[in-house]
């Protein structure tokens, strides 16, 4: 059980991606903390094994959708303020990547790694904006990661993709500062999740990586989460534009 408290009762929550890993752990935390959850995903068993495990009652809804695709978002949203008539926090968590290097990609590779990452967060965002400013409150959360700083010929597409958010991250928050609503980004470093588990499952690699990380350890998604909902919460009304490293201090190498 989380001991932390974020007074987050009754608020209510969109967490795209929230099926598995970190989005799960998010969902789960902020339902010990009493809030009102609609997690979305692509697939529909997903949903289904996700709503069985948070056992979320009827603070949980499940949406299938694509983020990428403005009709999903447009559903997404609407059956959420029909279900619990706000939101009051919108986590963009949703991201994947396919390994290739940014010079001989495929444009169709490029496009759906940047649409899944960058441009369902612009769209989520935007909704989700549209919906905060009539209620003069919100928070948008929106996940990066330390490839946005750091080239990597592994994750090249998906590090632009990720710096594009944190950029859209300072953006929105200049744009909606007016309308009291706070948006940031955690940018975590690596994270013991089925995203990653080609890295972490093979003994060399992780090896490897923990040398580089001072706290010696990957991330679990809970280290993430936490973060997140502090973000969430009404501790953070006066941080906004900001991107939160959460990497074990990796990169401060």
């Amino acid at each position: 059980m989380n001991t932390v408290q974020y007074q987050l009762k009754d608020k209510t929550a969109v967490v795209t991606g929230g099926t598995r890993g970190i989005g799960f752990r998010i969902a789960q935390m902020l339902l010990e903390e009493a809030a009102n959850v609609v997690i979305c995903g692509r697939k529909q068993e997903g949903l289904d094994a996700a709503a069985a495990a948070l056992g979320g009652g009827e603070r949980l809804l499940t949406v299938k959708a694509h983020i990428g695709r403005e009709e999903d978002v447009n559903n997404l949203f609407d059956t959420a303020k029909a279900g619990f008539g706000r939101i009051d926090v919108l986590i963009n968590n949703v991201g994947m990547n396919m390994i290739a290097t940014v010079s001989d990609a495929d444009p169709d590779l490029w496009r759906k790694i940047i649409d899944t990452n960058l441009t369902g967060t612009f769209l989520c965002s935007r909704k989700a904006a549209q919906i905060m400013r009539g209620q003069n409150r919100g928070k948008i959360v929106n996940i990066s990661s330390i490839a946005a700083r750091k080239s990597s010929p592994a994750m090249g597409i998906y590090g632009i993709a990720k710096a594009g958010i944190e950029m859209m991250t300072k953006v929105l928050a200049h744009e909606l500062a007016p309308h009291n609503i706070q948006v940031n980004a955690v940018a975590p470093g690596m994270v013991r999740t089925d995203f990653s588990k080609p890295f972490w499952s093979n003994d060399q690699l992780y090896g490897n990586i923990v040398k580089s990380i001072p706290l010696g350890r990957i991330a679990e998604p809970g280290d993430i989460a936490g973060p997140v909902l502090f973000l969430c919460s009404s501790a953070s009304d006066f941080i906004t534009g900001q991107t939160l490293i959460v990497d074990g201090g990796t990169t401060v190498i």
